[in-house]
């Protein structure tokens, strides 16, 4: 998207968001395992994005600096430039003008989604870099672009904390002292003005759709499991729980003018929402191992876990796997794409459907890793090391033999993003199992496994020379 078409000059500008910063070939981050071609793909991808970015095609910018940052996670440099490309798509999405949509209408884009995904770039570059002033400034035009201003206001005075003569923070900081300081005075009657139509109780987080529509934030998804339109007048919403941002004037009104009764709600809503450490809601679908990356499109974005069935039996296994989603892009057609990776183990005690969900109690399954000084602990970290060395070395290899093979390359370089520390022999294990064909059937017999010493190692080395010599 180009922002060269008509914008309100009045409109809301950024500070501090001018450049992108370069990243600069041969420097490595002090990541001293990472081969050459990895790098020289991230740079390449960093390159066009920001030359994308100068000629203001943001979104080709993001999908640039998306591809790097696959290959080179939590890096602040990629933070730094596609937060700032999401901040510009947010800015002109909001200042765009309601007679451009007229000539040029755009489906599906949103500015509170852009600004709450320049949000996460940002609290994710501020935790890797917080002695710069340049994740203050990102964060605090995020946070204004989402109306949050109490927020941005805190983050402002932490930033000049680190640099008090930043300029781009004294100019965030006036626009967000004038907007934020004007106080409403006085408090109206209580009527059902401010209640969820959903509900019928007082808003509590409440959330402006939009159509003009105003509902609490989890009745508003509660009722989007179902479908993506407004519940009352049935206009298609490009909403998620992950970017939606809660009205903060009108949730300050309610919390000031009937803090009894928005107490209440409060308590009311954590009592429903938070589950005990053992219930969780599944999602059905085929074998998860730890340290996997997936890729999902879904029409419902209520799932956290997933789960698989057991083909032998048909019902859901007794083991399955946690994961966590690192990325979520609505989609115009009310589908999400999501990123998720795979975390803990779980066996599941019993499962049942609750409120349209799928939920079960569950405990969390570890390895019986020998105690350390044994013999057994000895051996079985030689071994991890002997196969983490050759592991490195032929992905070495499989890379400068792939060069022409984009989307074997690409794989590569996901496996070895996603490669444990050879000091956790569990993770590693499961790591080098991902990299093996193995049916689902015999995924799920590893999943199972509880002692280290027994998954097989020697074997699944033997068939991973014979994938390598295959391939």
């Amino acid at each position: 998207m180009a922002t060269g078409e008509e914008s309100s000059s009045s409109g809301l500008s950024l500070e501090g968001i001018d450049d992108v910063e370069d990243f600069v070939w041969g420097n490595q981050g002090g990541s001293s395992s990472m081969s050459l071609g990895r790098f020289s793909h991230i740079y390449d991808h960093m390159d066009m994005g920001n030359k994308a970015f100068r000629e203001n095609r943001f979104e080709e910018a993001v999908n640039c600096y998306t591809r790097a940052n696959e290959l080179k996670p939590a890096d602040p440099v990629i933070l730094n430039n596609r937060c700032a490309a999401y901040l510009r798509i947010s800015q002109f999405l909001r200042n765009r003008p309601p007679s451009a949509s007229e000539r040029r209408p755009l489906s599906g884009l949103d500015p509170t989604i852009h600004a709450g995904l320049a949000l996460k770039d940002a609290e994710q570059f501020m935790n890797l870099q917080t002695q710069s002033v340049t994740p203050y400034i990102l964060k605090a035009n995020a946070l204004i672009l989402l109306e949050r201003f109490d927020l941005a206001y805190d983050v402002i005075l932490s930033g000049l904390q680190v640099d008090t003569s930043s300029n781009a923070l004294r100019n965030l900081e006036r626009i967000t002292a004038n907007t934020f300081g004007r106080r409403i005075n006085g408090r109206p009657p209580r009527s059902d003005d401010f209640d969820c139509t959903l509900c019928l109780k007082l808003l509590y987080e409440p959330v402006t759709t939009s159509c003009g529509h105003t509902f609490c934030r989890s009745c508003l998804f509660q009722s989007m499991d179902r479908g993506n339109r407004c519940p009352l007048c049935r206009t298609v919403l490009f909403v998620s729980p992950r970017t939606c941002a809660i009205s903060v004037t009108l949730m300050s009104i309610i919390e000031r003018t009937f803090p009894e009764e928005y107490a209440e709600r409060k308590l009311e809503h954590e009592s429903l929402t938070i589950m005990a450490p053992d219930l969780i809601p599944l999602f059905v679908m085929d074998v998860v191992l730890p340290c996997q990356k997936l890729h999902l499109n879904i029409f419902e974005a209520r799932y956290r876990l997933m789960v698989i069935l057991d083909s032998t039996t048909g019902s859901v296994a007794d083991y399955a796997c946690e994961v966590e989603i690192t990325d979520c892009e609505p989609l115009p057609d009310g589908r999400f794409f999501l990123e998720v990776e795979s975390r803990r183990r779980f066996h599941i005690l019993g499962n049942w459907d609750q409120d349209g969900y799928r939920v079960a109690r569950v405990e969390w399954v570890q390895d019986l890793s020998p105690p350390e000084g044994t013999r057994e602990k000895y051996d079985l970290q030689q071994t991890t090391n002997k196969v983490a060395a050759y592991a490195r070395s032929w992905i070495r290899v499989a890379q400068e033999t792939a060069q022409r093979d984009e989307a074997r390359l690409a794989e590569l370089h996901k496996a070895e993003c996603l490669m444990p520390s050879a000091n956790n022999p569990e993770s590693f294990s499961f790591w080098l199992a991902t990299l093996t064909n193995q049916r689902p059937q015999e995924r799920l017999a590893l999943l199972r496994i509880r002692d280290t010493k027994e998954v097989p190692n020697l074997e699944l080395l033997a068939a991973f020379y014979d994938d390598c010599l295959q391939r």
